[in-house]
C-alpha cells in the first residue's frame, strides 16, 4: 500500500461503511505496545490477500443487494474460513463453483489449507493488546458415515474441535448454541432455532475481536448530532469527537480514514462519500486495485464519527453466495461433496450472524458462520420389471373400493 507522508488538515464527520477489530483490557497504553510486526506470508501467497480483498468486497456488494435494511455487518473472514471447511469435501464441478465464488483460482486446495492455518496463527500473534479468537467446530450426526481424510483435514489445518452428536436428542442443539456463544464472548448466544431431520453435520467458524483505540475518544466530548439517514430523514446520535493525526487518502468519490487499534496490526477504516456522491458510488470503486493503490497521507482530522451499535443476520444461501456464483453446492440433485461422505449430501444452509459496538474506547465484533449440510433427497423411481403377455393369461374386473368382483375371465387365445 503507498503511503505518502506530509500534513493535511481534513474535517470528518457522518456516516461510515466498514468496521472491524479487536482489543483487550486498557493496561497496555498504544506507547508501550510498540509498533506491529508485518505478518510475512509464504512467497507463493503473495497473490492470495488480494483475492481475500476481493471475496470480501464481493460478498460485501451481494449482500447489501440482498438487504434492503439500512445497516449491514458482515464478516468476511468467517464465511471464507467457514466454507473452505467445506470445500475440503467438494468434487467436481461444485468445487470448481466453490473456487471461483471464494476467489481461490490458481491455488490448490492444499495451498488453500496451509494458507487459511498460517493465515489464523498469524493473526492470533500480531497483536497481544488484542482480544482475538478464531474458532472452528465440526458437529457431526452420530453414526452417519464421514470420510476420515475429510475430517483429519480439517482438524490440521483448521484447528477444528470435532464432535459426533446425537442429532435428535433436544440438548444437542443447545449445545451447538452455547459454543457460538462462548466463542463469540456471548455476543452471538443462539445460531439455530432448530435441526432438521435430514441434517447430518454442521461446520462452524467464529470470529471474535475487541480492540481498544490507539487515540481514544474522550466520552466528555461526545455530544447529540443530527445524522442524515439513508432515506434522507434525520436523527440525533451520540457522536463522538477527537482532533487527531491519522492515515487519510481520497478519490473523486470520497475520503478513507484509518483509525488504529492497539499496536496498530488492525484498524477500522471508514469511508466517507464525498458531497453529491453516495455510498453506491464508493461501492463501485471499492476493488483491490483502487484498495491497494490507494496514496495514504498522515493529515490532521478533526473526527466526528457516531457512536453505534449493530446486530445482523443473513441466509447466505437464498441469494448472496448464488449470486457470487456458487450455485451447485445448494442444488440437491447437482451437489457432489463426495470427498465428505460416500452418501450423497448438499448444503441447504449458510447461516451468518454478526454482531459490531463502537464507542469511546474500541471496536467490538463478532461473527459466526454455520454451513448446514443435509442429506440429498432423490425422488424415489418406479421399479423396473418386465411384463410381457405372450401367453395364456387371466383377468378380473372389480369396483376397487369394496374389492367385488365383477368378472372373471381367462384368455387362451386372443380372438379379435
Amino acid at each position: 500500500m503507498k503511503q505518502a507522508v506530509f500534513f493535511c488538515s481534513v474535517i470528518l464527520t457522518g456516516s461510515f461503511l466498514i468496521a472491524g477489530s479487536c482489543s483487550q483490557d486498557e493496561q497496555d497504553s498504544p506507547e508501550k505496545l510498540g509498533k506491529a510486526s508485518p505478518i510475512v506470508l509464504k512467497s507463493e501467497y503473495r497473490d492470495k490477500t488480494v483475492q481475500d480483498n476481493d471475496f470480501a468486497f464481493d460478498l460485501l456488494k451481494a449482500t447489501l443487494r440482498a438487504n434492503d435494511k439500512p445497516n449491514v455487518f458482515i464478516s468476511p473472514l468467517s464465511v471464507s474460513m467457514a466454507l473452505s471447511m467445506t470445500l475440503n469435501g467438494a468434487r467436481g464441478e461444485t468445487a470448481e463453483e466453490m473456487f471461483r465464488a471464494l476467489r481461490l483460482n490458481g491455488y490448490t486446495m492444499d495451498q488453500v489449507n496451509d494458507y487459511n492455518k498460517t493465515l489464523r496463527e498469524a493473526l492470533l500473534k500480531v497483536d497481544h493488546s488484542t482480544e482475538l479468537n478464531i474458532a472452528n467446530s465440526i458437529w457431526n450426526k452420530s453414526g452417519f458415515p464421514f470420510i476420515p481424510a475429510f475430517i483429519n483435514t480439517n482438524q490440521t489445518f483448521y484447528n477444528a474441535e470435532i464432535r459426533k452428536m446425537n442429532f435428535s436428542d433436544p440438548s444437542t442443539l443447545t449445545t451447538i448454541n452455547n459454543w457460538c456463544s462462548d466463542a463469540t464472548n456471548g455476543k452471538i448466544p443462539k445460531v439455530l432455532d432448530v435441526i432438521p431431520a435430514d441434517a447430518v453435520s454442521y461446520l462452524i467458524n467464529a470470529v471474535y475481536f475487541k480492540g481498544i483505540w490507539q487515540a481514544k475518544f474522550e466520552k466528555k466530548n461526545t455530544d447529540n448530532e443530527p445524522f442524515t439517514t439513508e432515506a434522507g430523514s434525520r436523527q440525533t446520535v451520540p457522536m463522538m469527537k477527537q482532533t487527531e493525526e491519522f492515515a487519510y487518502a481520497s478519490t473523486a468519490n470520497g475520503g478513507y480514514l484509518q483509525l488504529p487499534y492497539g499496536n496498530g496490526a488492525f484498524n477500522m477504516v471508514v469511508l466517507l462519500p464525498q458531497a453529491g456522491k453516495s455510498v453506491s458510488d464508493m461501492l463501485n470503486e471499492l476493488n483491490p486495485e483502487t484498495w491497494n493503490n490507494l496514496n495514504y497521507r498522515t493529515c490532521k482530522v478533526n473526527l466526528k464519527l457516531p457512536r453505534f451499535k449493530a446486530e445482523c443476520s443473513y441466509n447466505m444461501e437464498q441469494t448472496i453466495l448464488p449470486s457470487m456464483g456458487m450455485l451447485k453446492a445448494f442444488n440437491p440433485i447437482q451437489a457432489n461433496f463426495s470427498g465428505m461422505s460416500d452418501i450423497a449430501l448438499f448444503i441447504s444452509k449458510v447461516i451468518h450472524k454478526t454482531f459490531v459496538e463502537v464507542n469511546e474506547k474500541g471496536t467490538e465484533a463478532a461473527a459466526v458462520t454455520v454451513v448446514e449440510m443435509e442429506l440429498t433427497a432423490f425422488p424415489s423411481e418406479p421399479e423396473e420389471i418386465d411384463f410381457v403377455v405372450d401367453k395364456p393369461f387371466l383377468f378380473l374386473i372389480r369396483e376397487n373400493s369394496t374389492g367385488v368382483i365383477l368378472f372373471a375371465g381367462k384368455m387362451g387365445e386372443i380372438e379379435e
